[in-house]
């Protein structure tokens, strides 16, 4: 029998390992067999296609399904297409799309892929190489590929599912058949993506020879376990903390949230983001029901649910967020009360409910370590209110969040972001880019690191419009530097000065020390907008190419390196 030191890495928690040593415990050589033996009929039971465990290479008698996904949904969607075919006969291997083996595409028979679109027609972080490969000049001739595309997407943006759009069109360039006609989903994730799934799963199982059942386990005593709060079921959390940490002169108003997960069983790490189910404010429905003159309280059936029209539009519908197929319905405007005041027509309380689309959670980065603050929290959130043609508008989550006074009870779940973890290694340098409120995350890290007493260094580049006014949690990373738990901060005013200065002109500026901290294996961190990101992701380029000594294209293979080794990971919106 081999030694303990051989064994892999355990995936399981300090506390989990402490209570399997306890269960172990005196168990003889056959107690220990059976125990073998039962966990690996749990495990048979529960099997899901699993994204490391897959085949080496692709074959005629295997459906590959490939991810790219930036908050989680088109990962979940995989994940969930991988079940039902696995449930179907089917053998599956799941990949996410940076750990896809680019070589074996030409050997790849049938393809189905579940990936989002960011920002202007961005793949997600994960999907880069895949993305830039398959619509490069490399890339083989698929003659012999069936495959399948699903996008996500959001309608309110120009270029509306762009990346699915375009690895659909180039499959077919390259010889490949459309297994499938091209899922794309809005936000309204459900519509598309169950009838899609669901064809997807026939077509496979009809194709790929069905592969024999496994056997089955019958446990002893069938395990129990807390209930499983979800995106679908979400956890009724208290509202412990809501503090403005903008100064009075800001035009800004961000709040610190804090959130009680006391009884949940909810766990995070650091890089996880809460996802938050909001109302309506009541004010925007009221607005709505009377530019319309329509009844609030009169009842509405619509896909097998009846409920009041005020209770569509306060729980059930988007009225702060317009989908292009919405706006194309109407034909005009931007702002949905705008168009209904501008566009009365004949709107009914059902013609209304169809048209609009679901409400949909919202994502935080959470701002906050468990090992620091326990069964908690912590969120950092830009309260969206601005005056509108003599009216008030908002944003759904912000004002629901800002508007709750301490003690409420909020509807929320974990959302997991595997590719914004920190290193394992905690003798690795940070590096943390997070202007505005995208510097939740890293109060996060720096609370972690501090936890475990991590020796590495800590390096934030934090910016905002005015120092006096918006130095988001100033006490907390000076306190930070005078303990040396921060061992740099630079900061970013972009309003304090003539010229506007931005994190990415901070960067710049000590191009030399960033690239020295890169070459001595630290990790780079990006949170924010989209638009600082690109603004970012430029400097970087130019910063290796200077202080590098490369040219564009050695640049951008460094840059891409970085990616695939996990040192560089941006968390954008």
């Amino acid at each position: 029998m081999s030694s303990p030191a051989a064994l892999p890495t355990s995936p399981l928690t300090d506390e989990r390992t402490a209570l399997l040593g306890r269960l172990t415990e005196g168990l003889d050589s056959s107690g220990l067999w059976w125990l073998s033996g039962y966990a690996a009929g749990l495990a048979q039971r529960a099997a899901l296609p699993t994204l490391t465990a897959v085949p080496s290479a692709a074959n005629a008698e295997t459906l590959t399904i490939v991810y790219g996904s930036q908050t989680g949904n088109s990962k979940r969607l995989a994940e969930r297409l991988a079940q039902q075919a696995d449930a179907n006969g089917v053998s599956v291997r799941l990949l996410c799309a940076e750990a896809y083996p680019l070589r074996e595409l030409k050997n790849e028979r049938y393809l189905q892929i579940v990936i989002s679109t960011q920002g202007d027609g961005d793949p997600p972080d994960d999907a880069r190489g895949f993305f830039e490969f398959v619509l490069g000049k490399r890339v083989p001739r698929l003659p012999e590929l069936k495959f399948a595309v699903l996008g996500l997407g959001d309608s309110s943006y120009p270029k509306f599912n762009e990346i699915g759009r375009a690895l659909d069109a180039r499959l077919a360039e390259l010889g490949g058949s459309r297994w499938l006609a091209r899922g794309e989903a809005d936000l309204d994730l459900d519509t598309v993506t169950t009838p899609w799934i669901e064809q997807a799963v026939a077509l496979a199982r009809d194709a790929l020879r069905a592969a024999p059942p496994l056997a089955t386990v019958t446990p002893l005593r069938p395990p129990t376990s807390a209930p499983v709060w979800s995106r679908e079921h979400p956890f009724a959390a208290e509202l412990l903390v809501n503090q403005r940490i903008t100064g009075r002169g800001s035009d800004k108003d961000v709040r610190h949230i804090e959130i009680s997960l006391e009884g949940s069983g909810l766990s995070y790490e650091p890089g996880d983001a809460l996802g938050v189910w909001p109302l309506n404010p009541p004010a925007l429905v009221d607005a709505v029901l009377d530019s319309l003159k329509l009844d609030g309280e009169h009842v509405v059936a619509h896909q097998g649910k009846e409920l009041p029209l005020r209770i569509w539009l306060s729980e059930q519908r988007e009225l702060t967020r317009v989908s292009r197929p919405f706006l194309e319905s109407v034909q005009a405007g931007d702002q949905l009360l705008d168009v209904l005041r501008r566009e009365h027509g004949d709107w009914t309380g059902e013609s209304l409910v169809a048209a609009l689309r679901p409400l949909t959670p919202r994502l935080y980065s959470i701002a906050s370590s468990q090992k620091s603050v326990g069964e908690e929290a912590h969120l950092t959130v830009a309260h969206v209110e601005y005056a509108h043609g003599g009216d008030t508008r908002w944003g759904a989550a912000s004002h629901y969040l800002a508007a709750n006074a301490e003690g409420a009870r909020l509807p929320v779940y974990i959302e997991r972001n595997e590719r914004f973890r920190l290193p394992r290694d905690g003798s690795r340098d940070l590096i943390m880019i997070g202007p505005g409120t995208g510097v939740a995350p890293f109060r996060a890290f720096v609370q972690e690191r501090i936890a475990v007493g991590a020796s590495g260094r800590h390096w934030l580049a934090f910016g905002n419009r005015h120092g006096r006014s918006d130095f988001l949690y100033q006490l907390e990373w000076q306190r930070a530097l005078k303990q040396g738990h921060l061992q740099r901060l630079d900061l970013a005013f972009s309003r304090d000065q003539a010229n506007k200065m931005y994190v990415q002109h901070k960067l710049r500026e000590n191009g030399r020390e960033l690239y020295a901290w890169l070459e001595c294996g630290a990790h780079m961190y990006v949170c924010g907008a989209t638009a600082m990101a690109k603004d970012v992701h430029a400097a970087l380029l130019a910063i290796v190419r200077d202080h590098g000594g490369k040219s564009a294209d050695d640049a951008e293979d460094y840059v891409n390196a970085l990616q695939q080794q996990g040192r560089y990971a941006r968390d954008v919106y």
